[in-house]
C-alpha cells in the first residue's frame, strides 16, 4: 500500500484507514453521515493524493492529447480543465479524468488512482518522437476542499479563490509553487489544490486552521462516495470500466464527435447511431431499501434485468439512492424493484442529479 503525504496526520487525528485503488487513505474521521452534511451545509477538506498526475509536454502536446481522448480540447482554452474519457479502440473506458490544459505544447491530466499507470502506459506508446508523457504520481498531491464556504477557507489560509468553474491558476504558498483548480467530486462549489507532495502536509494543516471558523472538517472517501453519488457522478470500477462505454454511462457530453479521431471513435459513433441498449440511470428507494453494488434489479420479480453499480443511504434526501446499468427498453420512469437481503424493494427510476447542485455556482 502507497502512502499519501498526510499519512501520518490521518492517523493522528484517528481516522479509519481503508485500502483503495492501492494507496491507504482515509475512510473516515468522525463519521461518514457527519462529514458528507458539513460539505452540503459549509465545507470539507479531502486527501485525494491518490488520484493519478501525468504531464504531457513537447510540440503539439495539445493536438496530441485530444486525438487520444474523448473530449474535445479546442472547446477551451489555456488555463481551462476539462472532464474527458480515455476509451479502447471498442469503446469501453479505460479511465475517467481532468485535463488541465496549460498550452498547446503542454497538457497535465489526473486520472483516477488505479487506472493512472495504464493511462500513462497507453499514451507513451502512442506518443511521436519529441513528445514527453511523465508519470508525476507522487510529485504532487491533492487536496480538495469542497463545500458553499470554500472560497473563504482559501482566501483564509493565503490562497487564490473566485474564479471560474473548470479554470486554474498558478500561484505562489509560502514561496513554494501551487496550482489550484475551481473542480471537484462533490456537486458543490469546490477547489482542488494541488501542491508539491512535500508542500501538502504544510497545506493541510494551514487548510484545517483557516477552515475551521467557517465549520470545515477533515473528510474520508466515504464521505466522497455519497456525495458523489447524489450527483450521479459515475465510479470507475463500478458504473463505468472497460465494459462500458460513454453512451450507455450517459457521458456522450464528453465527447468531441466532430473531431476528427479519438480513441474509439468508429466504434462509439457507431453505437450511438443505433442507440445503446442499455443507459446508467438513477433509482430513489420508495421506502426503506439501501441498494448496494451488485443487488439484482428487476422489472417484474424473478426476472432480472441488471444489478445496482452504485449505492447507498443518501443523508440529504435520508433515504437509499442508487444507479444501475438499465436496459433501454425499459421505461425511464418505471418502478423497478431491488433485491435487498431477503426483500424485493420498489425504487422509483430518476434522472440525474439526485439533489440540487450547485458545483457551478460562482
Amino acid at each position: 500500500m502507497q502512502l499519501s503525504p498526510m499519512h501520518e496526520r490521518h492517523v493522528s487525528a484517528g481516522a479509519r484507514l481503508v485500502g483503495f485503488g492501492g494507496w491507504q487513505m482515509p475512510l473516515q474521521f468522525t463519521g461518514i453521515v457527519a462529514e458528507h452534511l458539513a460539505v452540503r451545509a459549509a465545507a470539507g477538506l479531502f486527501d485525494v493524493s491518490h488520484l493519478g498526475k501525468v504531464r504531457v509536454r513537447g510540440p503539439g502536446a495539445a493536438e496530441f492529447v485530444n486525438a487520444c481522448l474523448t473530449n474535445d480540447l479546442a472547446r477551451i482554452g489555456p488555463g481551462r480543465a476539462q472532464y474527458t474519457l480515455c476509451c479502447t479502440d471498442g469503446g469501453g473506458v479505460v479511465d475517467d479524468l481532468i485535463a488541465y490544459l496549460r498550452s498547446d505544447d503542454e497538457v497535465f491530466l489526473v486520472p483516477n488512482a488505479a487506472n493512472a499507470g495504464d493511462v500513462a502506459r497507453r499514451l507513451q506508446a502512442a506518443a511521436p518522437p519529441g513528445l514527453a508523457v511523465v508519470d508525476e504520481h507522487r510529485d504532487h498531491a491533492v487536496l480538495a476542499v469542497q463545500g458553499p464556504r470554500s472560497p473563504g477557507v482559501l482566501a483564509a489560509a493565503g490562497l487564490p479563490s473566485g474564479f471560474g468553474y473548470m479554470s486554474f491558476v498558478d500561484a505562489m504558498w509560502r514561496g513554494r509553487p501551487v496550482t489550484v483548480c475551481r473542480s471537484g467530486y462533490t456537486g458543490e462549489h469546490g477547489y482542488e489544490v494541488l501542491p508539491h507532495w512535500e508542500d501538502a502536509a504544510s497545506m493541510w494543516d494551514a487548510l484545517l486552521a483557516a477552515g475551521a471558523p467557517a465549520g470545515l472538517v477533515p473528510c474520508g472517501l466515504g464521505a466522497r462516495d455519497t456525495l458523489r453519488t447524489e450527483m450521479g457522478y459515475p465510479l470507475h470500477g463500478q458504473d463505468i470500466s472497460l465494459d462500458v462505454t460513454p453512451n450507455q454511462a450517459g457521458l456522450a457530453w464528453a465527447v468531441g464527435w466532430k473531431k476528427d479521431a479519438f480513441w474509439g471513435k468508429d466504434a462509439l459513433v457507431s453505437e450511438k447511431a443505433a442507440g445503446p441498449t442499455r443507459r446508467l440511470r438513477g433509482l430513489v428507494a420508495l421506502e426503506r431499501g439501501i441498494p448496494r453494488p451488485g443487488m439484482l434489479v428487476s422489472l417484474v420479480p424473478d426476472v432480472p434485468l441488471c444489478e445496482i453499480t452504485s449505492g447507498t443511504y443518501s443523508p440529504t434526501l435520508k433515504k437509499g439512492i442508487g444507479m444501475a446499468l438499465v436496459p433501454t427498453f425499459v421505461d425511464p420512469e418505471a418502478e423497478l424493484g431491488v433485491q435487498v437481503r431477503t426483500r424485493r424493494e420498489i425504487f422509483r427510476s430518476t434522472r440525474f442529479p439526485f439533489v440540487d447542485t450547485s458545483v457551478r455556482e460562482s
